[in-house]
């Protein structure tokens, strides 16, 4: 079991940087029902829908609720177990591996600080890039202005294994996404929370 998979069933976990800096990491709200902040993605949402880092499911299961097909995709299997308990269709997998539908997925969701999987938002844009149609759309959710672009090493609980991570300011997202070959249709937000819309270049 990783320290990912033991947070979510201990509903306790945070990011340390090699600072010694903590992040806390909200996994009460994985664990509930969406709360009006993510109604910004899920209103914007067609099926399709891929959900990257999708944890214990909550916003997939909501999609489904709403008759959206959507998939589900993470790369912990307790995540995995978490969502298929809630109806949806979910798989372990990376999202820099191979994806059913690539290309022709309506909209991607990358929520709950996702966008810093791999700690290169550009790469990873590219990757949804890749998924999203050409029509579609990705549903990203970024930190307040002020944080521009941040690549750190970091590891979960102070134990395991460092890995890569990003944070992705609101005020950085037109150029990041232009590097990516996507678009900013709008950036809003809601609450103390943020996000944008994106759509293929």
């Amino acid at each position: 079991m990783t320290e990912f998979d033991a947070a979510l069933l201990a509903q306790s976990c945070w990011l340390e940087l090699a600072t010694g800096e903590r992040i806390t990491l909200p996994v009460e709200r994985w664990q509930s029902a969406p709360d009006p902040s993510d109604e910004m993605m899920l209103a914007h949402c067609a099926g399709p829908a891929l959900d990257i880092g999708c944890g214990p499911g909550r916003l997939a299961a909501e999609l489904s609720a709403r008759g959206v097909p959507v998939l589900g995709v993470d790369t912990s299997p307790v995540a995995i177990k978490l969502t298929l308990a809630r109806g949806v269709v979910a798989l372990r997998r990376n999202v820099f591996d191979r994806i059913p539908g690539e290309g022709r997925w309506r909209s991607v969701l990358l929520a709950d600080g996702n966008v810093g999987i791999g700690g290169d938002p550009v790469r990873l844009l590219a990757r949804v890039r890749q998924l999203v149609s050409v029509n579609g759309n990705a549903l990203v959710e970024v930190e307040p202005p002020g944080a521009g672009v941040r690549h750190r090493a970091v590891r979960l609980n102070g134990t395991g294994r460092w890995f890569p991570w990003a944070w992705l300011g609101a005020e950085a997202v037109e150029e990041t996404a232009r590097r990516a070959g996507m678009r900013v249709r709008w950036v809003a937000s809601q609450g103390r929370r943020w996000f944008t819309e994106l759509v293929p270049a």
